[in-house]
Order: C-alpha cells, then structure tokens, then sequence
C-alpha cells in the first residue's frame, strides 16, 4: 500500500511539471526559480581568541559556555596562546582527553610561550597553566587548535600536592602579560613554612629558611615515580642552588646547603608538567638575606 501511495505521488508530481512545462512564463520571470536565491554564508567554525579572559576554570572549549570578560574584570583564566594538533593526533576521531598523555607535547608549547608571556619563570611564581582543546562537536566540525591559558593560585606551592593539594585559580584582574619581567608578589622569592606545612612567601630581608632557585624537567614517567629517587632529586636541585648563588658544583657542595623541592601536583602532571620546583633550604637556622649570587659568602661551608 505505501509503495503504491509513493508512486501515485510522482505520477501527479510529474503531471505536474509537465504541465508548467507547457506554460509560458509571465512576463519578467526567467522560469529558473533559483538564480536569483543569495550564496549561503560560508561555515566558519568557532576559535577562541588569544587575549580573551574567562570567569569559568574549565580545561575544554564548549562554545556554549565560552563567555569571555574583559580583562580589567575579575577573571580566572587569561588565553595567552593559540596552538594546532597536527600529525597523528590531528587525525584522531575525538579531541585528546584533558589529562591524557597525547596533550603533552601542547602542553610542552604552551608551557614555552607561557614563559615568555610572563616574562619570566611561570614555575618560580604563583601560577600555573592548562592545555584546552576544542569540545568533541567542535573536533567533529574540523577544530584542530588548543588552547593556552594560564592563572593565579591561592598558595605559594605552585599546584604540588606535597605540601598543600587543594591549590586554587583566584580571581584576578588585568592580564598576566609580562608580570614577571620586574619584581612581583606573584614570584616565589624567599619562603617560610605556615604551622601546616605549606609556603608562605615573605620578603629575603625578613628571617626565612626557603628561597626558590629555579626547576628542572623531570622523565616523562609514572607519577607514581615522580619523586621515588629523592636522593637524585635532591641532587640536581643542589645543582640549581650552585649556579643561582655562584658556588662550585663540588664534593662539598651538600655541606653548603639543604635543598627541598615540590612535585606537580596529580592533575598538572597528567597534564603534562614535568617541571620539579627546587628551594635553597637553611637547614632550620632563618637568615635575612637572599643567597642569590652570594658565592660562597652567601653559602659557607657548614
């Protein structure tokens, strides 16, 4: 009964058009009923602007939630940055999952070009920086960017779990460009320990046991192994204290000072952090200068 109903309907449709067929056309119609329709709009498919300040954490890029505030507002994440999946990842059927290890090669481009938008060590500050990829509809419609955004913590212990794991984005106002390129409130400096363990920034002049000296690029293994050979971290955060006080990388150098040191917290390791926060330590005795180029007067032997 259907397939005769749907035969019946061409038959008419035919008859139809066979009957305009043999009709003339008014006068001013060309009979082509789709020459004169205006081109649709090209597609154009949803990319986020460098620039652009966001009042949501978020680590993906939904275009129903991308609602960007101005900068001068209180904000919690600042794009700064605008990368392109290639190669194999680019051709994946989804979006790389946030925390997986295919993002961290972006993250590795986003951490370079978060260095120099802050103008200084991102790692020695208050801050820390995500990878965001396109939503899977977004990656379905041809989206192959992500995004770089940076933000302020709470704390002073950069996203690492040893000391404090419940670090927090803080509302922040104006952009982060160049922040570090001068002295900041932002930057580490000289450092105490609170009655919970955690970092408390204060200024070199005033009595203080931590100083931050620099990071180094942990192997990209389980995070389960990341601090496992303390002794070998320890070392190279050792080296990192020579060469920011001027002292020799000796036999004596462990003599000279303590070292201590943060792990990325799990989430900014999944993320593909890999950079090992190191402090000078006094060894429990507060001093009231930075040891910053200080040779070994800065550092004698103990």
């Amino acid at each position: 009964m259907r397939r005769w109903r749907v035969r019946v309907a061409v038959a008419a449709l035919a008859g139809t058009v066979t009957a305009m067929a043999g009709c003339g056309a008014p006068a001013g119609l060309d009979g082509d009923l789709t020459d004169d329709w205006r081109p649709a709009a090209a597609a154009v498919q949803f990319t986020p602007k460098v620039g652009d300040c966001h009042a949501i954490p978020g680590p993906s890029s939904y275009l129903t939630s991308y609602q960007p505030v101005d900068c001068t507002r209180q904000h919690l994440l600042e794009t700064f940055y605008l990368g392109t999946f290639t190669g194999a990842v680019a051709e994946r059927e989804t979006p790389p999952p946030v925390g997986s290890a295919v993002l961290r090669p972006a993250f590795a481009e986003c951490d370079a070009k978060a260095t120099a938008f802050v103008g200084g060590d991102w790692r020695g500050a208050r801050l820390t920086v995500q990878v965001a990829p396109p939503s899977p509809g977004g990656w379905q419609g041809g989206s192959r960017w992500f995004r770089c955004d940076i933000f302020e913590l709470d704390t002073a212990d950069g996203g690492s779990a040893q000391r404090h794991p419940d670090d927090h984005p803080v509302q922040h106002t104006g952009s982060l460009r160049d922040a570090l390129k001068g002295p900041s409130p932002l930057a580490f400096g000289c450092l105490n320990e609170d009655r919970y363990g955690a970092f408390e920034q204060t200024v070199c002049a005033r009595p203080h046991t931590f100083e931050y000296v620099g990071s180094w690029t942990a192997p990209d293994t389980p995070y389960a192994d990341a601090g496992r050979d303390e002794d070998g971290v320890h070392a190279k955060c050792r080296a990192l204290v020579a060469r920011y006080a001027k002292v020799p990388i000796d036999g004596v150098l462990r003599y000279r000072t303590g070292t201590s040191y943060l792990v990325p917290a799990a989430e900014a390791w999944a993320r593909g952090d890999r950079g090992i926060r190191c402090f000078y330590w006094s060894g429990g005795p507060k001093v009231t200068h930075s040891i910053k180029g200080g040779g070994t007067k800065a550092l004698p032997v103990r």
